[in-house]
């Protein structure tokens, strides 16, 4: 295999030099690995889980979902679902898929460095920021000259895009934000950075910020944008992942949306949860993985088992937007231990 590398969390900043190091892996389907939480029923869930996505990719390496007939957004989460589970492309059972969905996200990147394909997609900036975590996590794996000077675009248009506040929006300008947009956008600069690609300094400094001035309520919820109030664990666990991911774990922000979390337990029949549930699980996994210890263990055996129970005999999960993004979502919360990806990594 073909190394992975993952980068100091004190990263852009200026603090200290990056320094990078081999990914050691651990298998994710050995049971007895430390400190991985899977059993013998979440991995034949995360088998059955990518059949049901490789039966559902279309012939030139993109999936739909409910409505989103070409959004990249979508086909980004199915391709990292694969990658979470340790296949390459051109390599494996998975192989070609991998290589069909590569190709589609690469001649997806717009010349101005927008991914975006057209169809029934939804909100550019949620495709720029997912595919662009996908390609950087693809960058390294394939010979592909090409994507390099790709996400060099991508990463360039994420930065033009940025308002005086720090934040992003749905649309690809200068406009409002919102917490949701902006998180994976700054996931997206954290993963391309890991993968060598420069990043402005300053745009990273202003995404970490907003994220933080977001955090604006007494009970330590994150808000939807830092001209409201109004928390929510969803949009609280993003927040919370990337405050890790930045390694400003130990901030009040991120301490306070930390304690709002465990005060607000992953339940689909809770209202705080129910509008964003896979969405809010995926976060919330990633976050609480970065914390540890006991609250991390708690939180990912009762997800996993959660998830376990409610995938459909056909190998799915179901959620809004649709079966494939929801089962792509399940298979990357389920393979978060694993630590495949070096977006996943401590």
């Amino acid at each position: 295999m073909k190394k992975f590398y993952l980068v100091s969390a004190l990263f852009l900043f200026g603090i200290t030099p990056i320094l990078s190091r081999a990914q050691s892996k651990a298998n994710p389907f050995d049971v007895e690995a430390k400190e991985y939480l899977g059993t013998p029923q979440s991995e034949a869930a995360v088998k059955k889980g990518l059949e049901y996505l490789a039966s559902k990719q279309q012939p030139d390496g993109h999936w739909l979902s409910g409505p989103y007939n070409e959004d990249a957004a979508v086909t980004a989460l199915c391709t990292l679902a694969f990658l979470a589970a340790g296949y390459q492309p051109g390599e494996g059972k998975y192989g070609i898929q991998l290589n069909r969905a590569v190709d589609w996200l690469a001649d997806t990147v717009q010349r101005n460095g927008l991914i975006y394909h057209g169809g029934n997609t939804g909100p550019p900036m949620y495709g720029q920021g997912f595919a662009t975590l996908c390609l950087s996590e693809l960058y390294g794996m394939t010979p592909r000259p090409d994507l390099r000077s790709k996400l060099e675009s991508a990463v360039q248009l994420i930065a033009s895009t940025q308002n005086a506040e720090g934040g992003w929006r749905y649309q690809p300008q200068v406009a409002d934000a919102d917490i949701s947009v902006s998180a994976v956008q700054f996931i997206a600069l954290r993963a391309a950075y890991n993968a060598g690609i420069k990043v402005p300094a300053e745009t990273v400094k202003k995404g970490l910020q907003y994220i933080k001035n977001c955090q604006n309520n007494p009970d330590g919820g994150f808000s939807y944008m830092i001209t409201q109030k109004g928390s929510g664990p969803a949009r609280t666990a993003a927040a919370l992942t990337c405050l890790y991911l930045a390694g400003q774990g130990n901030c009040k922000q991120a301490q306070n949306g930390l304690r709002y979390l465990l005060a607000h337990p992953y339940k689909k029949d809770m209202w705080e949860w129910r509008q964003h549930y896979m969405y809010g699980m995926y976060y919330g996994t990633q976050a609480m993985y970065q914390v540890g210890g006991e609250d991390w263990k708690n939180w990912f055996t009762d997800t996993r088992d959660r998830l376990v129970a409610t995938q459909q005999p056909g190998g799915y999960w179901t959620d809004d937007p649709g079966k494939e993004y929801a089962t792509a979502m399940a298979v990357l919360v389920l393979q978060v231990p694993a630590g495949f990806l070096p977006i996943y990594q401590k």
